[in-house]
C-alpha cells in the first residue's frame, strides 16, 4: 500500500497532492508545468515536501511532524526518467549492472529475456533506438528489485508503433511484478490505456479521477 498525503510550495502554485494505492498503475495526467515530476521527485526522496506524509508498506518515506526524511538510496524505488539516464561512456550490460544491488544473474536473465534485449548488452547508448533505449532502462531499473516504480514520460519520445508496443510491455511487466506503478504523461489515450487509476489536478490539488 502506498500512502501519499502532502504539499509543497512551487514558484507558480501550490502544490497538494493525497491518494492511496495498492499494486496498481497510477496514472499523473496533466499538462506540462502541473507538478507531476515534482511528485514522482518527492516519492523518491528526490525533493522533500513541505509538509504531509508518504508511507510505502511498512517503510516511511518521509513525516513532517516527525522530522522523517528517508535517504534516496533506503528508498526501494525504480525511477524511469524521461530521458532514460543512460550513461552514454557504459555498454548495456554495464549500464543495467550499475543499478543493481546485488549480482543476481538468474533475475537479470529472466528481465532481459522479457524485455527482449539480451542481444543488445554489448552495445553502447548511441548505438540504441529510441524503443531500445527505454527497454534498457527499465531492465535497469526493475533489476534493482523496487516496492515501487516510477515513471516520468518514459514514452513520450517514441514513435507511435513502438509507443504502443513499449505500451503493452509496461503492462506485462506490471502484471508480473505486481507492484506499485505511477507514470506521468500528458497524453489522454496513454492515460486510460495503462491507468488503473488517473490522477487529475485542478488548482494544484492532484486527486484520483
Amino acid at each position: 500500500m502506498l500512502h501519499v498525503d502532502f504539499q509543497k510550495s512551487l514558484p507558480e502554485f501550490e502544490l497538494s497532492a493525497r491518494f492511496d494505492t495498492k499494486d496498481e498503475i497510477i496514472v499523473l495526467f496533466g499538462p506540462s508545468g502541473s507538478g507531476k515530476t515534482t511528485i514522482l521527485n518527492c516519492i523518491a526522496g528526490l525533493a522533500h515536501p513541505d509538509s504531509g506524509r508518504i508511507q510505502l508498506a511498512d517503510c516511511l518515506f518521509f513525516d513532517h511532524a516527525a522530522n522523517i526524511k528517508l535517504p534516496v538510496q533506503k528508498r526501494k524505488v525504480g525511477y524511469l526518467f524521461q530521458d532514460y539516464a543512460l550513461f552514454p561512456h557504459m555498454t548495456v550490460a554495464q549500464n543495467i549492472r550499475y543499478g543493481m544491488h546485488r549480482d543476481d544473474q538468474d533475475q537479470l536473465n529472466d528481465l532481459l529475456q522479457s524485455v527482449g534485449i539480451d542481444h543488445l548488452l554489448q552495445k553502447y547508448p548511441h548505438q540504441l533506438s529510441g524503443g531500445q533505449k527505454q527497454r534498457v532502462a527499465l531492465v535497469r531499473a526493475l533489476a534493482t528489485q523496487p516496492d515501487i516504480m516510477l515513471l516520468d514520460e518514459p514514452l513520450s519520445a517514441l514513435d507511435a508503433d513502438t509507443r504502443r508496443q513499449c505500451q503493452d510491455e509496461l503492462l506485462r511487466i506490471h502484471e508480473k511484478w505486481r507492484i506499485p506503478f505511477l507514470l506521468v504523461t500528458h497524453d489522454r489515450d496513454e492515460a486510460e490505456r495503462l491507468g488503473d487509476l488517473i490522477l487529475t489536478s485542478k488548482d494544484g490539488r492532484w486527486s484520483l479521477e
